[in-house]
């Protein structure tokens, strides 16, 4: 049974894509280079809608609102500039009426006394996120871009995407992450540890600065500590601490891979973009780091092969998310899982968890 795993390439073409949410402007053309941070496309995200009751709020019939405003459809105005006034009686007792909001009156209601503020435009723009060469566009949407590039994708990571370069900060791939780890100069950095990264280091990380944070393993105590809440299976991405943190092995006092830590530091210097963007169920999304590459040699390996006994795997599903050890056992009939649905499992043995029964599909080959 082939059971797919973590890429880990030290170069291979990859491309990107890079997509408006709503349709815009594309600053690029086939063929253009462009670097991380270069913007590829841009549009405006229509404003805030805030409705605003006149009608009541003057004291007036909804069809007399039209006559009360003091400004047109179409025309803009401040928080706190006047909107409408009131006729009053015989010209006294008028009642006038700031607006709440600062945006452009969008529509008048004469039936509810409605008036309908639209909210500045909210800019928004894509980078390209990958230095390389754009490949195609799609004309008002975005485009795609390539390049030759060292790639390691790990097992787990909060934070979007985030450029810089690349910094080795441990000596060995088991070095634990400490905030003495940490270098005060790391601002804009991508950090690239050994081992288990303490939820001490993490903030110190934050404090001085830098991009992201990639390491072997965390706690995932720590992991909710920092977050104030639980992951669970959801996907990540939108957290926003402060930076990218990416897990290459799993949960708890894990070693990254040897061939993760030698290749990430034969890169030390050069621009890194990581997303740490994660999802575990369908459509599988792993956390990455890309780097650019010069080589023309072209490979493309995966923790990737054939399930026997004693090979080393990751259960990337809950309950055991996270966990390491070895197949011990492929019982050939399917087995009633909790669920009462049926599947191929196997017996995983963890160096100090016992052994567990899980889904085939739920692991992936580590490479040794």
């Amino acid at each position: 049974m082939y059971t797919p795993g973590l890429t880990v390439t030290a170069a291979t073409t990859h491309r990107v894509r890079r997509q408006l949410p709503i349709p815009g402007t594309v600053h690029v053309e086939v063929g253009q280079r462009v670097a991380a941070g270069d913007v590829v496309a841009s549009t405006a995200m229509p404003g805030p809608v805030v409705p605003v009751n006149v009608a009541r709020r003057l004291g007036v019939a909804p069809a007399d609102v039209p006559e009360c405003l003091l400004k047109d459809e179409g025309e803009s105005l401040e928080a706190g500039e006047l909107l409408a006034r009131s006729p009053g009686f015989f010209g006294f007792f008028r009642q006038d009426f700031a607006s709440p909001a600062a945006g452009t009156i969008e529509t008048v209601s004469h039936i509810t006394g409605q008036v309908i503020l639209r909210g500045a435009a909210i800019p928004v723009e894509v980078p390209a996120y990958l230095a390389g060469r754009v490949v195609e566009v799609h004309p008002e949407l975005g485009c795609d871009i390539e390049a030759t590039a060292a790639v390691v994708q790990g097992i787990f990571g909060i934070g979007g995407e985030t450029n810089g370069p690349l910094r080795r900060i441990a000596e060995q791939p088991a070095e634990a992450v400490a905030p003495s780890s940490i270098p005060d100069d790391a601002a804009g950095q991508v950090l690239v540890g050994g081992g288990r990264a303490s939820i001490a280091a993490v903030r110190r990380a934050i404090e001085v600065g830098a991009a992201a944070l990639v390491c072997g393993g965390i706690d995932d105590a720590d992991l909710k500590a920092l977050l104030g809440y639980d992951l669970g299976v959801a996907i990540t991405g939108t957290e926003r601490i402060g930076l990218t943190l990416v897990i290459t092995e799993g949960f708890g006092d894990i070693a990254m891979a040897a061939r993760t830590f030698d290749l990430l530091s034969s890169l030390a210097g050069r621009e890194a973009s990581v997303n740490g963007t994660t999802q575990i169920r369908a459509g599988v999304l792993r956390p990455e780091i890309l780097v650019p590459v010069d080589s023309p040699t072209v490979e493309a390996t995966a923790a990737a092969g054939q399930l026997e006994p004693g090979a080393a795997v990751r259960i990337i599903r809950d309950p055991y998310f996270g966990w390491l050890g070895h197949v011990k056992e492929l019982p050939t009939q399917p087995h009633v899982l909790e669920s009462q649905s049926r599947a191929r499992v196997l017996v995983v043995e963890t160096s100090d968890r016992g052994e567990v029964t899980v889904p085939r599909a739920n692991v992936e080959l580590i490479e040794s």
